[in-house]
């Protein structure tokens, strides 16, 4: 046998003998998280309008009789749910497929549910409940654009 054949035949026997060194865990591809739309101009007067109205249901709680600038608030209502659509179809448009979407489409569906249940409150108890189910929505509304998106929740 030639030196270069005890060699070879040498080290296959030592690395056959030799514990094998434990071969690195797979890399796991780790999404990053979809970017943020609540800078976009869009995005913005959502948050904004939301916001405002939120506020001004605040001051109505408790408040009986006539509600004080709701003709006004009726419409910038219907503004802010043509916007949480125009905001949705945007969002579908990028062929994003994710939470905000979807929240968005329902949020312009429900503001016109509430709106109508406040307005044909039969009582005050009624209407308080009407109106808090309002606050909650626009909140919703506000929380959904400003909360940054996460790898699980999309846009």
């Amino acid at each position: 046998m030639s030196c270069d054949a005890v060699a070879l035949a040498a080290t296959l026997w030592m690395a056959s003998a030799t514990p094998m060194a434990a071969s690195p865990a797979p890399a796991v591809a780790v999404s990053a998280p979809p970017s943020s739309v609540a800078s976009e101009p869009l995005f913005l007067d959502i948050v904004k309008r939301a916001d405002t109205l939120k506020a001004q249901v605040d001051g109505w709680k408790g408040k009986e009789g006539p509600l004080p600038g709701f003709d006004g608030f009726a419409a910038q209502i219907t503004e802010l749910s043509g916007l949480d659509m125009q905001a949705h179809l945007l969002l579908a448009k990028r062929g994003t497929d994710g939470d905000l979407k979807c929240i968005l489409r329902g949020i312009s569906q429900d503001l016109p549910v509430r709106l109508k249940e406040v307005e044909t409150a039969p009582d005050q108890r009624s209407r308080d409940m009407a109106l808090k189910e309002m606050f909650w929505l626009l909140r919703d509304n506000v929380e959904v654009i400003t909360t940054p998106p996460s790898v699980t929740s999309g846009t």
